[in-house]
């Protein structure tokens, strides 16, 4: 069943609210700085050459310790999301109100424009953006992204919001950012391998290019979504919600 709570004011605005709403915006711009600077490096230094594999590994690989150290620098305040889609999983869950979820995306939208403006300032590039590839339409793409966001959250919720995690817990921020990486790998040449509307909106807000940009906001909220009712429903059936002030690792 479906966990969700509204939660109050007081909650939502508490001193250790606004700490995580910070701890939020400063991961997030961390991890997009990395992950779209590794982007932007390697067209550099290939001189805007065409992504080839030797590019979509490096950006993995890029993503995937980025997050690895966004995760585990802002777990102990904000639980670590750095994405909207993990928040929504996490909320139908239970982990975190409505309230204080809502303005987690504020916090990680900003955070993701923030590192745009700064790679533009610092480059003097063009920011790039997700984008399908030749011959992905907007329903594949869509799919993409459910797919591979739904195995970011169910990987979220099996090593860091289960209660019965115990020491696994303690990987929690590797096998998040091993996921994503993985699944850059896998989706990255078709749909771009988003996994995360905050990954994508800021440098979609920086360039003011949003094309097909909707595709990485339903995408990842709808396998965020099923990925926190099914893990939330059928793993950790007697669960009860935490109260807002706390988070999930």
């Amino acid at each position: 069943m479906v966990k969700i709570t509204l939660g109050s004011f007081e909650d939502s605005f508490s001193a250790a609210s606004l700490k995580a709403y910070f701890a939020e915006l400063h991961a997030t711009l961390i991890f997009v700085f990395a992950g779209v600077g590794s982007a932007i490096a390697y067209n550099e230094i290939t001189k805007d050459a065409a992504l080839d594999p030797t590019g979509l590994v490096a950006v993995a690989v890029a993503h995937a310790f980025a997050l690895f150290v966004g995760v585990s620098v802002a777990a102990n305040s904000s639980g670590g999301h750095l994405n909207p889609a993990v928040t929504l999983g996490l909320a139908i869950g239970g982990n975190i109100t409505l309230l204080t979820g809502f303005l987690y995306w504020i916090a990680q939208l900003l955070g993701s424009i923030l590192a745009s403006l700064l790679l533009n300032l610092v480059t003097a590039k063009s920011i790039p953006t997700h984008g399908l590839a030749s011959g992905v339409n907007a329903f594949q793409g869509v799919v993409f992204e459910i797919i591979i966001t739904f195995g970011l959250v169910y990987t979220v919720y099996a090593t860091a919001a289960d209660p019965k995690k115990g020491s696994l817990g303690t990987i929690a921020p590797i096998a998040i950012g091993f996921i994503v990486g993985a699944n850059i790998l896998a989706a990255g040449p078709f749909s771009g391998g988003s996994m995360n509307p905050a990954r994508s909106f800021g440098p979609a807000v920086v360039s003011g290019n949003f094309a097909d940009n909707w595709i990485y906001w339903v995408g990842p909220l709808i396998g965020g979504g099923l990925a926190g009712f099914i893990y939330g429903d059928v793993f950790i059936g007697s669960y009860a919600p935490v109260p807002a002030s706390e988070t999930y690792p």
